[in-house]
């Protein structure tokens, strides 16, 4: 799977994005640059409102194997997905029918 990496990168996406919510997580879509060709890539974020260190990183592991099984990377599309309060307690369905939701809300699948 093809990550964003580059702090200017996924800054640029949080101000042009297009967002989508659930209660488990948001999702900021935008369309990859012409120049860089199809592929599409993903990040994973869990900021410092969910709590310390270990949950943070449960909650982006929870988020990697969840894009895993949803298809990620989608072609076409950078995605950030961003982790909220109940993700990494949440069950395997639940996550999943969340992606779903907010990737066809914000026009990634159909």
């Amino acid at each position: 799977m093809s990550t964003i990496k580059s702090t200017r990168e996924i800054d640029g996406i949080f101000r042009s994005a297009k967002r989508a919510a659930h209660p488990v997580l948001i999702a900021l879509t935008t369309k990859t640059p012409e120049g860089r060709g199809p592929e599409g890539r993903v990040a994973f974020v869990a900021g410092k409102k969910l709590g310390n260190a270990v949950h943070r990183n449960r909650s982006k592991r929870v988020l990697r194997e969840m894009a895993r099984r949803g298809g990620a990377p989608w072609d076409g599309y950078d995605v950030v997905l961003i982790a909220r309060p109940g993700t990494a307690d949440s069950a395997a369905r639940e996550l999943d029918a969340a992606l779903v939701a907010v990737l066809l809300k914000a026009g990634v699948t159909r």
